[in-house]
């Protein structure tokens, strides 16, 4: 499978809608004592909810991270043939330095082919172009996106962004320098 990594214009953060992020979650994380804890759960994590009202939804996503982008973030795409499988959001300056990784999904039935860590590379590049040194993430609890966050060099962060962590208490907060 070819996949194309294209940075995209900040309006295409409503094609976030093509991405189908619904997944099974037998296992998740707990961050304590420093260190993680896996915890077993039996979790179906539905696709996008259509209502604005819903936590997950499409509508609730792009207002969170539109401001990202207006403030000189970077969106891409992962495209097979013309297919959009995977979106990821770059935010610059998260810190002096540090920037962020705002947002990685790839679509079910796309993943662990190596589209999320073509993405994270091209954030990585871009970010080092940019000065930035570390590059930040919350992660969602779950086995599949904390284990490939580890899998890409990720380590538990030694210093929580207060910001994000408000934001996500129950992330893991990881980081790695680049």
């Amino acid at each position: 499978m070819v996949t194309h990594i294209r940075q995209l214009p900040h309006s295409d953060i409503s094609r976030l809608v093509e991405i189908d992020r619904s997944e099974h979650v037998t296992l998740e994380y707990v961050y304590k004592d420093r260190s993680l804890h896996a915890r077993k759960i039996d979790c179906h994590v539905p696709n996008w909810s259509r209502d604005p009202s819903q936590a997950h939804s499409i509508h609730r996503l792009i207002r969170q991270f539109t401001p990202v982008l207006e403030e000189g973030g970077a969106l891409l795409g992962a495209f097979v043939e013309d297919k959009l499988v995977g979106l990821a959001i770059l935010r610059y300056d998260l810190e002096p330095g540090m920037s962020q990784l705002a947002l990685l999904h790839v679509s079910d039935g796309y993943r662990r082919q190596g589209i999320g860590a073509e993405l994270t590379e091209e954030m990585i590049r871009m970010a080092k172009e940019r000065g930035s040194t570390m590059m930040y993430v919350s992660a969602t609890p779950s086995e599949s996106a904390v284990g490939f966050y580890l899998s890409q060099g990720f380590e538990l962060a030694a210093k929580v962004n207060g910001e994000l962590y408000a934001l996500e208490p129950d992330d893991i907060h990881m980081t790695k320098v680049i």
